[in-house]
């Protein structure tokens, strides 16, 4: 019998010699390696198919699109979602409306951007630019310098302190390019190198000329002076950070059908939820006349200790002397074709490594779209009802929003010939779950009373006569 048991499990396995222990290639061994071994293949071909369902995204043709997905943030709460971007040049099909199939093409990884052409109809295009002026455009403005003034006489910081600021490099001396990079604060002149010369010279801040501040020199300077000087210059509309004309538009509930079928676009785009994308910014229409541009910024901004989101900063009753805009995602359409210039510039996406001194060398300023857009790294055209979106920030590893996203740098290039019409959707997300929560769980319950002081508190309407800037 036991010969009959041999020829039934086959020829044995080579080994050792019979009665002396088996080691690596002992039975228990060899049934175990195979379990694993068709665990990994099941594995890989989960993955693909994973993959192949995420290419369709969705249901198949011709099934509406369905809701977006609800999601409770907070510290229990399930993970923001987050589009995958595979690689430069993947397609994916979106569903965003009945009966037809866009697709979303990667643009790059850093930051994770993409394009959707035909986002947008014509005559949505058309439609927006329409209401838009029928509201009213204003010029856009940037921290104006009584601002800043009042912010920073709120903040604690020596002379010492600010110089430390400013010497990225540590090596007590402060170069041209070191003050280039934190000039864009102030009255919202765009600062360059010779303007830096002239302002120097102005205040007697550089006495051997040579460009170069040392510490000594620096602690004889009163700051005040800086802030004095460039009050008292004539500024040109293209002397300023941004140059262009915006306004705002209303999404939400009882607005008009147009603009509350692209809120429920972007919600399919981004797989963000309604308790999100619901109280985030209205949607932002900006013009750009021939000579417009908006050099080289970060949409969101990093939360600091100092620092409060606009969007929740009310509910959460936090006193801090600074805001910013915390807008986890960024959705730009273009409305028009431009004859001339306009493109949406990334200078710096999929760099291998981002040094910020590193954006400006020999003078040229890889963030100063009037001169340098041809040296950045991408470049998208306007091309009527394409939407591009990315994300400002990184995630933080656990499913919600991590540290600012430095490759999200992006500017509007020189319009040269002709206008430059485009939207803009922020999708607002607090990087601080708790405050996020709270905020959702506030505006939760003013809808569910419908408070008259719902209207107040609603972020969508409180856009309307206001600009928050960075």
């Amino acid at each position: 019998m036991a010969a009959e048991a041999a020829r039934a499990e086959g020829p044995p396995l080579p080994g050792p010699p019979a009665g002396r222990p088996r080691q690596i290639c002992s039975r228990p061994y060899f049934v175990v390696l195979m379990v694993f071994a068709h665990l990994y293949v099941l594995n890989v071909l989960g993955l693909l198919l994973f993959v192949h369902l995420s290419a369709g995204d969705g249901p198949g043709p011709g099934a509406g699109p369905g809701p977006p997905p609800r999601s409770e943030p907070g510290p229990r709460g399930r993970a923001l979602p987050r589009r995958e971007g595979i690689k430069v040049g993947h397609k994916q099909k979106v569903e965003l409306v009945p009966n037809k199939v866009h697709f979303m093409k990667t643009l790059s990884l850093k930051p994770l951007l993409f394009e959707i052409p035909d986002f947008l109809t014509e005559d949505e295009c058309k439609l927006i630019i329409h209401l838009a002026q029928l509201k009213g455009l204003q010029k856009s403005q940037i921290l104006p310098t009584e601002d800043y003034e009042e912010a920073m006489e709120m903040i604690e910081i020596s002379q010492m302190d600010i110089f430390n600021l400013l010497d990225h490099n540590q090596d007590g001396q402060l170069q041209l390019k070191e003050v280039l990079t934190h000039t864009r604060l102030g009255n919202g002149r765009w600062m360059t190198p010779q303007s830096i010369r002239e302002m120097y010279t102005a205040v007697k801040a550089d006495p051997d000329g040579n460009g170069v501040l040392s510490l000594e020199e620096f602690k004889q300077l009163n700051i005040r002076d800086f802030h004095k000087y460039m009050g008292s210059q004539k500024v040109k509309m293209s002397d300023l950070v941004r140059n262009s004309q915006h306004t705002w538009l209303y999404q939400g509930e009882g607005a008009h059908q147009v603009m509350r079928s692209i809120r429920q676009r972007v919600m399919r785009l981004t797989r963000l939820p309604p308790e999100i994308v619901e109280h985030s910014e209205p949607l932002q229409v900006v013009r750009y006349d021939q000579g417009g541009h908006y050099h080289a910024h970060v949409d969101s901004g990093p939360v600091f200790p100092e620092t409060a989101c606009s969007h929740t900063k009310l509910i959460t009753n936090e006193s801090v002397p600074f805001e910013t805009s915390c807008r986890y995602v960024t959705v730009l359409f273009y409305l028009n074709n431009v004859t001339g210039g306009g493109e949406t510039i990334f200078p710096i996406a999929d760099n291998r490594t981002y040094e910020e001194m590193s954006l400006i060398q020999n003078d040229v300023d890889l963030r100063d779209t009037r001169k340098n857009c041809d040296k950045g790294n991408l470049r998208v055209t306007p091309q009527q009802g394409t939407a591009v979106f990315w994300y400002n920030y990184l995630s933080d590893g656990e499913g919600w929003v991590g540290d600012l996203d430095e490759y999200s740098l992006h500017g509007g290039c020189l319009v040269t010939r002709g206008t430059k019409w485009i939207a803009n959707n922020w999708i607002n997300v607090d990087p601080n779950k708790r405050r996020q929560l709270q905020f959702q769980q506030e505006m939760a319950r003013y809808a569910k009373e419908g408070d008259e002081a719902q209207n107040e508190w609603t972020v969508d309407k409180s856009y309307s006569n206001v600009h928050v800037e960075l």
